[in-house]
């Protein structure tokens, strides 16, 4: 049986690589390759949505990164125990009007055995913010790794 590794239960190593692992999948918006780290029957909840399965995770996700362009995101471990996750997390992003917004949000991961997500439940809130506030100045893609994380930012 296949596995995404590392596997629960996780030690708070496992769970920042686990989370940084995330955080990169993410960052390329590409929903077929962020999906395969879920169940096949994985039930998220985010924001006022709640999808079940990859099929919907995956249209979801089609959805929110046609909307939320210029997406750059950061996670950051807040705790661990057994089989789950949590996180904390921000990202930049911007409208097709061009208006600027930081998303703050924190998320409750459940995993299973073989080391996928099985539960996904985001609380977000946006802030509109100036492009003269935007810290997130990378390329598009994977966050460098000498670039500061949420705690050095003061998120």
């Amino acid at each position: 049986m296949e596995t995404k590794l590392p596997l629960p239960p996780f030690t708070e190593e496992t769970a920042r690589q686990k989370v940084r692992m995330a955080e990169d999948a993410w960052n390329t918006r590409d929903p077929a390759r962020v999906v395969l780290v879920y169940t096949d029957d994985t039930r998220w909840r985010n924001r006022a949505e709640f999808p079940v399965g990859r099929a919907e995770v995956q249209c979801f996700l089609e959805r929110k990164w046609a909307r939320e362009l210029d997406y750059r995101l950061i996670k950051e471990l807040w705790a661990c125990t057994g089989n789950r996750i949590a996180v904390r997390f921000a990202y930049e992003w911007h409208d097709d009007s061009g208006h600027w917004y930081r998303s703050y949000g924190n998320e409750n991961w459940e995993f299973n055995e073989q080391g996928f997500m099985m539960r996904r439940y985001a609380s977000i809130n946006d802030q509109p913010i100036a492009e003269a506030e935007r810290k997130f100045f990378w390329p598009l893609g994977r966050r460098p790794d000498d670039h500061p994380g949420l705690s050095d930012l003061g998120f």
